[in-house]
């Protein structure tokens, strides 16, 4: 089964390389600004256009192998090296004040404060695995390149949705204690542990490829799940100081309600 055409082949990776050099903008006007930061967003970007371009990957195009390569890149990698970049943060440093605050009362809106809880991020990312592989969704994204991007899309976003409000640097809504988080995380880590397991055994899901790359692909969504998840907890616990938790979290929704750090 061979994918159809990506309808955004050469525009979607030209648009992340746009808000790179829009980022290595921000940056050059914004004193201080850490250079782990930079590195860490544009490696996202290296490897959101990497998961772009199918390609760039070691099987054919529409290998599910590459299929689930690509969901790694874009779904977990890209998304929380992006993140790492702080880039709303750098934003509200970089932009006049009085831009700042309408980006302000934009997070602050009630539609950033139902989505931004990380359990909804997670159901967002769990159920959208669900949803294409255990349905005949995938293979109508083989068939339709329109769906297919939405798929990308919809991965991207709750990828970085749920990578940012677990470990984000930007300030957050509604972020709960950093133990909680960590137990939703190691719900994410233990649901790819089994649903990797049931692809590989073809148990219940929907993919209508070869038997050896339907395995191909859940030893990829186990080893390249579990680097990830792992990254994203390192991410987390490197920033947490247990002691000092009651005044980083006040201090968190204070520049959460602020949002012009300036």
């Amino acid at each position: 089964m061979t994918h159809a055409h990506h309808p955004g082949g050469v525009l979607l990776p030209l648009l992340v390389v746009v808000a790179a050099a829009g980022y290595a903008i921000l940056t050059a006007i914004t004193p201080g600004w850490p250079g782990r930061r930079i590195l860490s967003f544009l490696t996202g970007a290296v490897l959101l256009v990497a998961g772009l371009m199918p390609g760039m990957s070691p099987w054919p195009a529409g290998d599910f192998r590459t299929h689930m390569l690509q969901h790694l890149l874009i779904g977990m990698l890209a998304p929380l090296a992006l993140v790492l970049g702080a880039p709303m943060t750098l934003l509200l440093r970089a932009i006049p004040r009085r831009a700042g605050r309408v980006v302000g009362r934009l997070l602050r809106s009630r539609a950033v404060h139902a989505v931004a809880n990380p359990v909804v991020a997670l159901t967002l990312n769990l159920g959208g695995i669900a949803v294409l592989y255990l349905t005949p969704l995938y293979a109508a994204t083989v068939r339709d390149p329109a769906l297919h991007l939405l798929v990308h899309v919809h991965f991207l976003l709750a990828g970085y949705l749920f990578a940012w409000v677990v470990a984000g640097p930007d300030p957050a809504p509604r972020r709960p204690a950093v133990p909680v988080r960590l137990v939703i995380l190691g719900v994410a880590i233990a649901f790819h542990a089994i649903f990797s397991q049931l692809m590989f055994a073809g148990l219940f899901v929907d993919l209508p490829v070869p038997r050896a790359e339907r395995e191909g692909g859940a030893e990829l969504m186990y080893y390249g799940g579990d680097i990830a998840e792992l990254l994203l907890a390192a991410a987390l616990v490197t920033r947490w100081r247990p002691r000092r938790q009651g005044t980083n979290t006040a201090r968190t929704q204070s520049s959460f309600l602020s949002l012009k750090m300036r």
